[in-house]
């Protein structure tokens, strides 16, 4: 039974660190992009289009992971790229878990009319189909870092709203909430003081989760030209890009992909590794 036990918190303390390394690496090679980048992802130059990587046969020094048609390095722009998917990760994600969590939370110890509202702006909101109410935001709004993080926390509130108010029900019909009102703590004061620290792990845990979505969806918004400038590199709109090369520079499409699957990837298993952290059958 020990042996089983250390067996999963092996495989849960992997788990974090080959996600929290991956997360580590990508935000230190945004950070310093500039510096790490071997050319300008802006820069074109036709007579270098769709080299290839530099192990294949016709490669030129210098451009690691080849050109795109228009002769732009692919390296580069993946390390810009990078910049724009973290940027709307961390943004979208902790607007969204704060908007969400405090809802969720008075909703779930307030109850009453309190909870009643919100539930039904909870129901409301997801009758909206994601995808097509992102589009319609974007639309609206206009293209750009701004409106995507918008359209992503309207969108997206409502699972924080929805878990935390679960959890914050759970919590505040347990004991220690009554008790701390009986020995004179208000009502406000139990909530954040009594209530709060204990769906906070399950909020980090979203958090995470929430980051990796939010990379997947500016993916989808840039891939059909709804993100920001055309200009500036986008893991989205490298794929799209690329999709219409793939038999000729198929590296123009595969490398942005793998950097998208691998970021998205990472963010789920810090996501499981920190709800499986957090449980307290396994601690």
């Amino acid at each position: 039974m020990l042996d089983g036990r250390a067996h999963v918190r092996r495989g849960i303390g992997l788990r974090l660190w080959l996600s929290g390394g991956w997360l580590l690496f990508l935000v230190i090679a945004a950070i310093f992009a500039p510096l790490l980048s071997p050319h300008n992802p802006l820069e074109q130059d036709l007579f270098l289009g769709r080299l290839p990587p530099f192990w294949l046969p016709g490669a030129e020094p210098g451009y690691y992971l080849g050109t795109d048609s228009l002769g732009r390095d692919v390296l580069a722009r993946i390390l810009h790229g990078a910049r724009v998917a973290l940027i709307v990760a961390v943004a979208a994600g902790v607007l969204t878990g704060l908007i969400g969590s405090i809802l969720g939370l008075l909703a779930g110890y307030m109850r009453g009319w309190v909870d009643v509202v919100i539930s039904r702006l909870i129901d409301i909101w997801m009758a909206f189909p994601p995808v097509l109410f992102s589009i319609l935001l974007i639309a609206v709004l206009g293209p750009g870092l701004i409106s995507i993080i918008i359209a992503i926390v309207v969108i997206d509130w409502t699972r924080f709203a929805r878990v935390v108010r679960a959890e914050a029900m759970a919590q505040s019909a347990m004991d220690y909430p009554a008790s701390a009102q009986i020995a004179g703590r208000g009502r406000l004061s139990t909530m954040l003081v009594e209530i709060l620290p204990n769906v906070l792990p399950t909020t980090v845990v979203l958090l995470t989760l929430e980051m990796g979505i939010a990379v997947i969806v500016e993916a989808i918004l840039s891939f059909v030209n709804l993100s920001i400038s055309t200009d500036d590199p986008t893991w989205g709109s490298m794929i799209s890009e690329g999709r219409g090369s793939i038999h000729q520079a198929w590296w123009v499409m595969v490398f942005p992909l793998i950097a998208l699957f691998l970021t998205v990837l990472s963010f789920s298993q810090l996501g499981e590794g920190l709800k499986d952290r957090f449980d307290p059958v396994l601690r």
